[in-house]
């Protein structure tokens, strides 16, 4: 096909605009244009709502917070578990060079039993190189816990350097333990339920030596001081003589009372004599008869 522009004025008419038509290529471009544009328009013209009548009661809408601005979104509160409490001034004062005590969550158990700011204690530091071990660990509530160290650093300590040796070991014999007093059903909660008390037998040397803190044997001068600390430290002791339950053991505990009372009870008996004593002799034959009561209750009504 030549397409040279000798040739180019034979494509169209020459009297085209006399006649006033178009070709129709360009009417079908108009017509597409107007399409397009009356699409345009309809979309435009979306309906709207009716308005609202006057009778009609008025809607609820949420009303923003006081002094908060609308746009402003409400920080996430911390849950209340992940949030790490505040150390209490023992916990912060008991540090490991004084005791390894680390800290336990609160414990919370049936009918008041445990308490919060506990820790597990499981030795007592008396230098860089010598600790006394808890045998076993002692769950204690932290004030108990310090005071059991400071008993056994500011009092032990120094007796055994009198004996020349030093303490390798503490009997625990019971510490917490969700329990009424000496175990018996139904009685008051015990100290030892509120993680307040320690049971002690007893205390191992580093000579292999041991301190039974109710043996008879042990002479009564050591028993005496080891009374003394203790009384002096803790609201309440109870040993041999207080009641049956402690006759193997010295109980410890802080419990509060009425004007800062204190209960010591604790007997530091005397060794028992190695030989029993003598029954009494039997009655000699020629000695007279024994009254009979109512040979007794004569002889009374006769002495009238």
């Amino acid at each position: 096909m030549n397409f040279s522009a000798d040739h180019a004025a034979r494509k169209w008419p020459s009297d085209w605009h006399a006649n006033r038509w178009l070709p129709i290529p360009v009417i079908a471009v108009f017509a597409l244009v107007l399409t397009c544009a009356a699409s345009a328009d309809a979309s435009t013209k979306v309906p709207l709502p009716r308005p609202r009548p006057a009778e009609a009661p008025a809607a609820d809408r949420p009303q923003p917070e006081p002094n908060t601005a609308p746009d402003q979104a409400a920080s996430p509160q911390e849950p209340a578990e992940t949030r790490v409490p505040a150390l209490s001034a023992c916990r912060q004062a008991l540090t490991e060079s004084i005791a390894i005590a680390p800290s336990i969550p609160p414990i919370k158990g049936p009918g008041g039993c445990g308490g919060e700011d506990l820790v597990r204690l499981e030795a007592i530091v008396l230098s860089p190189a010598l600790r006394v071990t808890l045998k076993p660990a002692a769950i204690l509530r932290c004030p108990m816990a310090a005071a059991v160290a400071e008993w056994v650093r500011a009092d032990m300590a120094p007796l055994a350097a009198s004996l020349g040796t030093t303490i390798s070991e503490l009997d625990n014999f019971d510490s917490f333990e969700c329990r009424g007093r000496n175990r018996v059903k139904g009685a008051k909660l015990s100290e030892h339920g509120l993680a307040n008390a320690l049971d002690v037998r007893g205390m191992t040397f580093a000579n292999g030596n041991t301190l039974s803190l109710t043996d008879r044997t042990v002479p009564r001068e050591t028993r005496e001081k080891v009374l003394a600390s203790v009384c002096a430290r803790f609201t309440t002791v109870l040993g041999p003589g207080s009641d049956w339950y402690h006759e193997d053991h010295i109980h410890l505990d802080l419990a509060e009372r009425r004007n800062n009372y204190k209960l010591c009870q604790w007997g530091v008996y005397d060794p028992l004599p190695a030989i029993a004593p003598l029954m009494p002799a039997e009655r000699p034959e020629e000695a007279p008869p024994r009254q009979t009561d109512e040979e007794k209750a004569a002889s009374e009504k006769a002495a009238r």
